[in-house]
């Protein structure tokens, strides 16, 4: 009979932490301690929660005892337009600070394994067009939010060598599955309603991670030998452009492609007339990772195609419009 494994995840009611439970909740031999911030949240049969207060990574006193691996989902998360006199300093002290104590506290309890859910923004903005990003490549951070996740890489790798606690980074790109908010559900909705958008001359090259694939590869790393004090880059292998994805989330959704070829350039020019090149630049730039060492170290492959995930994630949106 296999020994429990006790796992505490933080975030577990965001975007990825509340997939992350679901799939942690069917292992066998698993007791999965989730943190909340309100009673009451819905969780999956079995899971525990932790009732935890607004700066539980501040306050340093979190059941730890028995746990094996804590998987650090929470964060400040990006936005496009912080309105923080400081973004930095606010920043610093959920994504770096809170981090840090979180892992001190977690290599003092004993624990086996840290995996921090980082972010392709400490690599950077973007990619030339065919030259992805390598997890060995120098972090080059360009926004607050990169900056302080670097930060957070760079002292829980000094903190793992330091105690002998292991320590798992993985990188996602945009993530996209049921449930997505931001721009990836904005563009679902202009698509399902028909509206004719004026993006069907873009030439770029992207890589997504489709939610089931980065819950995947994080599951793969909880006991992973080769994992241990590594960087991973995760995606789902299948690089597009902004168009050739538009036009799989209208099959997905299915309905008509309707896609203006109107010139990457006067769309970037526009945007910037309008204040909104950011933007833009996201859907016209290139940003692609390489996912070869994740392969070769842990043998992983993404088990959810582009296709797979488009259609879950288009039947998840549409059922919500009922």
């Amino acid at each position: 009979m296999s020994q429990q494994k006790t796992y505490l995840v933080t975030g577990a009611t965001g975007f990825v932490g509340s997939a992350l439970i679901e799939r942690l909740a069917t292992q066998a031999n698993a007791q999965v301690m989730a943190l909340v911030r309100q009673d009451g949240v819905a969780l999956p049969e079995h899971v525990v929660p932790v009732r935890v207060g607004a700066d539980y990574l501040a306050d340093g006193n979190l059941p730890m005892a028995g746990v094996q691996v804590v998987i650090h989902c929470a964060a400040r998360v990006h936005v496009m337009a912080d309105s923080s006199s400081d973004p930095l300093t606010e920043y610093r002290k959920v994504n770096v600070d809170g981090t840090l104590k979180l892992a001190e506290q977690a290599a003092s309890a004993g624990v086996r394994r840290f995996i921090f859910i980082s972010s392709i923004k400490v690599n950077g903005e973007g990619t030339p067009k065919g030259k992805p990003y390598t997890a060995d490549d120098a972090p080059a951070p360009v926004d607050a939010y990169g900056i302080s996740k670097m930060e957070a890489e760079q002292q829980l790798m000094l903190l793992g060598r330091r105690s002998g606690m292991e320590v798992v980074i993985i990188r996602p790109v945009l993530v996209y599955g049921p449930g997505v908010k931001a721009n990836f559900h904005s563009m679902m909705s202009w698509l399902n309603k028909g509206v004719p958008l004026p993006l069907g001359a873009i030439r770029n090259q992207r890589s997504l991670v489709a939610l089931d694939n980065l819950v995947d590869l994080i599951v793969t790393c909880l006991d992973h030998p080769a994992a241990a004090n590594e960087i991973f880059m995760v995606s789902d292998g299948d690089d597009m452009s902004t168009t050739e994805l538009l036009i799989r989330m209208c099959t997905a959704l299915d309905k008509p492609v309707r896609l203006i070829p109107v010139p990457a350039l006067l769309l970037l020019t526009g945007a910037s007339v309008l204040g909104r090149k950011p933007v833009a630049q996201r859907l016209c730039g290139s940003l692609q990772v390489d996912i070869q060492k994740t392969r070769a170290l842990l043998g992983w492959e993404p088990p959810s195609t582009v296709a797979q995930a488009l259609s879950k994630t288009a039947k998840s949106f549409q059922g919500s419009l009922k």
